[in-house]
């Protein structure tokens, strides 16, 4: 009895080690594919942004992130999906909030890039969020640079939003938009959010916010920034 015992205890120890390693292999796996979306991206996107662009009208208004459908509630990783299909030509689309235009590359939208200097990440930025959209780069949650409440969000990929835990107080973060225009920040707050807290990540007391899961995604690593003033 105490022989099948055993046998019983080793095959399931066996079952959980090999699970373990597997889900280990998948987010490596996932985490190469995404930087490796994000270095076929940027370099097109900085290019594209630093060209002559036109500036924001009045005629090219549509709507603004505050206007679109909130989620219920901070979202959490998904089950895997593939990634959209990219298209071939870099465009410059039509704006998705009143001052926030986008360039199209590859079949998504981007409303410029973050740079934050003490991790050495310099990431593209989604116009808006979706898992699929979250595999590749980090995305705009809600909000505008320029009605300073933008909340971005992407997963907790090494190279993407992982490391924001180690960012302090004081650090600088930057943003620039489509048309070349750079906003600076600095890190005075680093806080854990639980998935609920929907109305607490946007209640727009700081100009910036950064958030991702923390590992296990039971709540949320929140990076809260004020834009520096002249």
């Amino acid at each position: 009895m105490r022989h099948k015992i055993g046998i019983i205890c080793i095959t399931l120890g066996t079952v959980l080690i090999l699970g373990a390693l597997s889900l280990l292999l998948y987010n490596q796996r996932e985490a190469a594919n995404a930087e490796a979306a994000v270095n076929a991206v940027l370099p097109q996107l900085m290019e594209q942004i630093h060209q002559d662009q036109p500036k924001p009208t009045d005629a090219t208004v549509e709507t603004t992130v505050s206007e679109m459908t909130e989620p219920e509630a901070i979202p959490m990783d998904p089950p895997p999906t593939e990634p959209e299909q990219p298209t071939e030509a870099p465009v410059v689309t039509q704006p998705v909030s009143k001052e926030m235009d986008t360039v199209e590359l590859e079949g998504h939208s981007y409303i410029g890039y973050i740079s934050i200097p003490s991790l050495q990440l310099t990431l593209p930025v989604m116009a808006d969020w979706s898992y699929p959209k979250l595999k590749l780069a980090p995305c705009c949650y809600c909000g505008s640079i320029y009605t300073q409440d933008l909340v971005l969000m992407a997963h907790n990929y090494d190279r993407h939003f992982g490391r924001l835990s180690r960012l302090n107080s004081g650090e600088a973060v930057t943003f620039t938009d489509v048309h070349g225009v750079t906003t600076e920040f600095t890190v005075v707050l680093v806080d854990i959010l639980n998935p609920t807290d929907v109305e607490q990540m946007t209640a727009g007391a700081y100009d910036l916010t950064l958030f991702t899961c923390t590992y296990g995604g039971k709540t949320r690593v929140t990076v809260r920034c004020q834009q520096n003033t002249p």
